[in-house]
């Protein structure tokens, strides 16, 4: 017995096709089979074959209450029937109907504006023996469309479903670019939608602006999640991210993580930036609230084991080199590039202060002239005279 997980549907539902070896000649991965699903007869891609540990896993993640699937009545992960290798002519035809379901999509929407509806069409999707066409759409609440329904039928002469979906869902179906340049992950390769909260973004030292961190959909991207499990590790044994330990000194506050250095970023009243690792936290924060010094020059970030190598390589060329990384070159004549900026700042400084209208030096008179009001000195001439 053979398992295969299978990608069907413009929503990219998948499902698990099992059978007899016998019957999987010419069935390999990235090869499109004819299968039955609850919806109808309908093209499949193959994404591969499954070992019975992720058949399992498959079936823990996909459950019907999972909340993942378009609010459609559709299983989230279904077994399918195989009907046969898909041939030349069936991939044809799938593709033209492709083409096709542009312009129903955009008669679709002609006939909604006659209904005023408060909907939107996203996309239509024909299955491959063309006995049923289906309309996904967004809407903010129940919706009555049985008279839309009645005039799609008329017009396009097959039976219609109409399938309400999410925002996210959405943009799965359309798919398209995110802000990375790359295609949508959900419309790419995800099958699913995982929970992606705003305490996510605040763990992981993300701006908080909507327009960096949202995705086509509105909402927060799903890939915030995808290296949420390592900075989890860290804030576990960490306060919250903005969390403060009052001394006498004043508030130092967290304000993130370095993941690099497994290190917590704390301010200090002094508004100077400390990386405390996160094994010595708590000693840190004993020490600050005893009103003692933090020690920033002892060795404080944990080196794994698999860099131990590579991090003492880099040490003795650190030490074999004459001229220090860490400190900037110096100019011949023995000033340094903040002399050099804090000249520049006081030049600056003295010429707004020279040229600023009534800003005169405290020795100097104020140059600022007061133009006389010229109507009223005519109106007291024609007056005196």
């Amino acid at each position: 017995m053979r398992t295969y997980l299978v990608i069907f549907g413009k929503p990219r539902y998948p499902g698990l096709l099992r059978a007899e070896d016998e019957i999987y000649e010419g069935v390999s991965k990235r090869t499109f089979v004819v299968i039955n699903t609850s919806r109808g007869t309908e093209v499949a891609l193959v994404a591969g074959e499954l070992s019975e540990g992720q058949v399992e896993r498959y079936s823990k993640c996909y459950t019907a209450a999972d909340g993942n699937s378009a609010r459609d009545n559709v299983v989230p992960l279904q077994e399918v029937c195989l009907v046969r290798s898909a041939t030349e002519d069936e991939i044809k035809a799938m593709r033209l109907q492709r083409e096709e379901e542009d312009a129903i999509l955009i008669r679709a929407r002609e006939l909604l504006r006659l209904h005023n509806l408060p909907m939107k069409l996203v996309d239509a999707e024909f299955i491959l023996d063309r006995k049923k066409l289906f309309f996904y759409f967004t809407a903010e609440q129940r919706v009555d469309f049985r008279s839309f329904v009645k005039d799609l039928a008329r017009e396009f002469h097959t039976r219609i479903e109409l399938r309400q979906i999410g925002t996210r869902d959405e943009a799965k179906v359309v798919a398209g670019l995110s802000p990375c340049g790359m295609p949508c992950c959900c419309g790419y390769w995800m099958h699913r939608f995982y929970p992606v909260c705003i305490k996510m973004v605040k763990e992981q030292n993300l701006a908080l602006n909507p327009a960096k961190i949202s995705g086509l959909c509105g909402r927060l991207m799903c890939c915030i999640g995808y290296e949420h499990a390592n900075y989890a590790d860290l804030w576990k044994d960490l306060p919250s991210p903005g969390s403060k330990i009052k001394t006498d000194s004043g508030a130092f506050i967290v304000v993130g993580v370095d993941i690099n250095q497994g290190a917590a970023r704390v301010l200090t009243p002094d508004f100077v930036e400390l990386r405390v690792p996160v094994g010595e936290f708590e000693e840190f924060k004993e020490r600050v609230m005893r009103g003692e010094q933090w020690d920033v020059a002892k060795p404080s970030f944990p080196v794994s084991a698999g860099l131990s190598n590579i991090t003492e390589a880099v040490d003795a060329v650190a030490c074999s080199s004459t001229t220090s990384r860490d400190l900037p070159l110096q100019p011949s004549d023995g000033k340094t590039p903040g002399d050099e900026a804090n000249k520049i700042k006081r030049n600056r400084r003295k010429k707004r202060n020279t040229f600023a209208p009534g800003k005169g030096r405290p020795n100097e008179k104020n140059t600022k002239s007061i133009k006389p009001n010229a109507a009223k000195e005519r109106a007291r001439d024609r007056r005196g005279g």
